[in-house]
């Protein structure tokens, strides 16, 4: 039976609990750990050699999709009724209020070494110890608004000028691509800094800290950020049900991208599955 994914605004405060347990409990048994692994081990970038999987190439949507139900099931190993929520921020914008509760994420890191000192995911609690990451900070980092180079979080508009395109993506399949869904949702437009910014790659840089790069699995709100990003993806396939997913053949010999990204029906590291066999959901869960 397909489970529900709630927006975390209408969470109860016991849900809110139990998800939180859930992840302390994948995090105390190493778990959570080879998670931030896994993304930091995929996220490859236009510039290197080998395959693209997890950013950068149209595989950015179906390869979340399946590490969040990856993630999902892990979490519903330690209780069956827990799933993950999403934050939709093209509503939730404030650095206060919830999804930054005490009692939910904590909220913004403090002056100077960006340390978050609030809720379950605080250093001082024991709890939350970086053990896998890209520096040497020991403890979950935010850093709101990014204010050395200041960014607000995505709005609607900007949201609507992606789930626009009626075109999945479009070659050179990479943070380049003029056009087509993906890229526009992913948010790599020209320029530099935050100006080259847009959508899902604006939320990374607004919350900062250790949202920023490969390791950003560290901080639990990337998973409520990928879900709100896969909702945004599964309504737009509603709306647009005969855009399927490009490209359908791999680039051929010759190509820049040939051996760099994956089509239709090719498998996605490090799963022996496809992003045709993600493209429908409605049997595993949906989105309230």
């Amino acid at each position: 039976m397909a489970h529900t994914r709630k927006n975390q605004r209408d969470l109860s405060a016991a849900e809110r609990r139990r998800f939180v347990a859930a992840v302390l409990e994948l995090k105390r048994a190493g778990r959570y750990d080879d998670f931030v692994r896994t993304h930091i081990a995929y996220y490859g970038a236009d510039g290197e050699s080998g395959l693209r999987t997890a950013h950068m190439a149209p595989s950015f949507l179906p390869w979340h999709r399946q590490y969040l139900l990856e993630f999902e099931r892990a979490l519903q190993e330690v209780d069956a009724g827990v799933t993950v929520p999403y934050w939709d921020w093209t509503h939730d914008r404030s650095p206060v209020g919830q999804p930054w509760g005490e009692d939910f994420l904590g909220g913004n890191g403090r002056r100077g070494d960006l340390r978050v000192t609030t809720g379950p995911f605080a250093y001082a609690t024991g709890d939350w110890t970086i053990n896998v990451g890209v520096t040497e900070d020991r403890f979950l980092t935010r850093d709101f608004g990014h204010p050395k180079d200041p960014v607000e979080l995505p709005t609607r508009d900007e949201l609507a000028w992606a789930t626009r395109e009626t075109v999945y993506d479009a070659a050179p399949w990479d943070s380049t691509s003029p056009g087509g869904f993906r890229n526009r949702l992913e948010g790599w437009v020209p320029g530099r800094g935050s100006a080259r910014l847009r959508n899902h790659n604006r939320v990374h840089r607004w919350v900062g800290g250790l949202m920023l790069g490969a390791a950003s699995v560290n901080d639990p709100v990337f998973w409520l950020h990928h879900a709100f990003v896969d909702a945004v993806w599964s309504r737009w396939q509603r709306r647009n049900p005969g855009a399927r997913y490009l490209p359908a053949a791999p680039p051929p010999r010759g190509s820049a991208q040939h051996g760099r990204v994956v089509a239709r029906h090719e498998p996605m590291l490090p799963w022996d599955v496809t992003p045709a066999q993600l493209a429908d959901h409605s049997r595993l869960y949906r989105y309230a």
